[in-house]
């Protein structure tokens, strides 16, 4: 199976994503996804990581953005017994339960600036170590990264290190917004209806063309996410209907049409 085949999207700007995409698949090399919230990025790096060679080895993922500061290295490289109040016990980090495999730092442009500095010495030699530690450990993790920000803009706030950029940024893949893959709204809307009837055992409904004509002029600020939300909501509200124009959310309401 293809995993990309299952990603929906047939415009010419996401077709040309999904081709490097692919390339870099076969490879091992480290990947940087940008692209807004809601654009897929999370479900590129899955594709990337089921068409790798670690296909059948760990895949971890961590949104960077979730974590306390305060737990970030902890959670990444794990700690020694008594390494800080509360260190009871040894405790493993991601990156040794991603040994082998994948590992997909989510909205890297959260990580810590202290933290940042960890990470690129991983990526340059392979290293790793835990806090409280004096003796570095070595695992063999490829790094997918995301993010959401202009992490050029971040360089020049001393908030994001530029050595770590340009480790990480390898091989770019910036995911288009919605907006800028309209033709692929109609299949998207289709993807979603069908997979929400069959989830909720209902009939799907049926998009009118004035409602589609009228979705791909929305700016759909939430992307593929906002889109995917409103289907479930029609499919539910509108089991087995059409739906028109006057039946989509309030947000549309000044939409060309």
């Amino acid at each position: 199976m293809d995993h990309f085949n299952s990603i929906i999207g047939k415009s010419p700007v996401f077709e040309s994503v999904l081709r490097s995409a692919k390339m870099v698949a076969a490879t091992d090399v480290t990947v940087l996804i940008k692209g807004d919230t809601g654009t897929g990025k999370e479900v590129l790096a899955t594709a990337i990581q089921k068409e790798s060679a670690r296909k059948n080895k760990p895949f971890v993922t961590l949104n960077c953005a979730a974590l306390p500061e305060g737990i970030v290295e902890s959670e990444l490289f794990g700690h020694r017994k008594g390494a800080f109040t509360g260190a009871s016990a040894n405790k493993q980090g991601i990156f040794q339960a991603a040994h082998e495999g994948t590992l997909f730092l989510d909205e890297i442009n959260s990580l810590p600036i202290a933290i940042q500095a960890k990470l690129l010495r991983f990526l340059e030699t392979g290293e790793c170590l835990s806090v409280g530690d004096t003796k570095p450990y070595r695992v063999d993790v490829r790094v997918i990264a995301a993010t959401n920000t202009d992490l050029n803009k971040q360089i020049a706030e001393k908030t994001f290190r530029q050595d770590l950029y340009f480790r990480l940024n390898v091989v770019p893949l910036e995911l288009p917004n919605l907006n800028e893959r309209t033709e692929d709204i109609e299949h998207l809307i289709n993807h979603f209806v069908t997979q929400f009837s069959a989830e909720h055992s209902i009939q799907a409904p049926v998009f009118s063309r004035q409602t589609i004509k009228k979705l791909r002029s929305y700016e759909w600020p939430g992307n593929i996410r906002e889109l995917r939300n409103m289907c479930e909501r029609l499919s539910i509200l509108l089991a087995g209907k059409t739906v028109e124009p006057e039946n989509l959310p309030h947000e549309f309401s000044s939409c060309i049409s």
